[in-house]
């Protein structure tokens, strides 16, 4: 019963999605996916890591989300609407690094919800994150400010790493076990 219920919501999810008449009148974001921020643990402050790889554990294609090189203070995390969680793996890319065992991630446990935005914005769903995971390589911590997740574009996961100024490093000369912020 619970699986019929399931495949229904999600049928009709889709046909409203599709039968939505245009999304001329829709100024909105029609997409609810959470963004979430990177920030140093000592300062509290907005970082640019250097060299990470973000991506989903499991994510079909696997999906990169954000690729070494690319400098970034912000990644959205898409939520898969047909499970009841997702992960994601950072992996540091900095030769220090780049080790299959540093590689950190976060799960968020959430239920979704089906949303009925309006005849021209159509469908979608909202997120409310239940619990989240995560493993503390190179991460302090994560913070969630906010568990609905709706089609808003503000920052609702804050993500703490342990950083070390370039110029400190960790005390041996090779700055290893830090991420390095500019």
């Amino acid at each position: 019963m619970k699986s019929f219920f399931h495949i229904i919501t999600v049928v009709v999810t889709i046909w409203l999605a599709v039968s939505a008449c245009s999304n001329v009148g829709c100024t909105e974001n029609q997409n609810s996916v959470p963004l979430a921020g990177f920030y140093s643990s000592s300062t509290e402050e907005s970082i640019l890591p250097d060299s990470i790889a973000v991506g989903g554990v499991d994510a079909p294609n696997d999906t990169l989300l954000l690729g070494p090189g690319s400098r970034a203070s912000q990644v959205y995390l898409p939520l898969r609407a047909t499970s009841p969680s997702t992960e994601f793996y950072i992996k540091y890319k900095q030769k220090a690094l780049d080790y299959p065992w540093l590689v950190d991630t976060i799960r968020f446990d959430y239920t979704a919800t089906p949303y009925f935005a309006s005849e021209d914005c159509g469908a979608m769903y909202h997120y409310l994150i239940t619990s989240y995971s995560y493993t503390t390589h190179l991460i302090d911590s994560v913070a969630v400010t906010d568990s609905l997740i709706t089609n808003l574009d503000i920052e609702r996961i804050k993500i703490f790493f342990r950083t070390a100024d370039p110029d400190e490093g960790d005390g041996d000369g090779n700055g290893d076990g830090d991420v390095q912020e500019e």
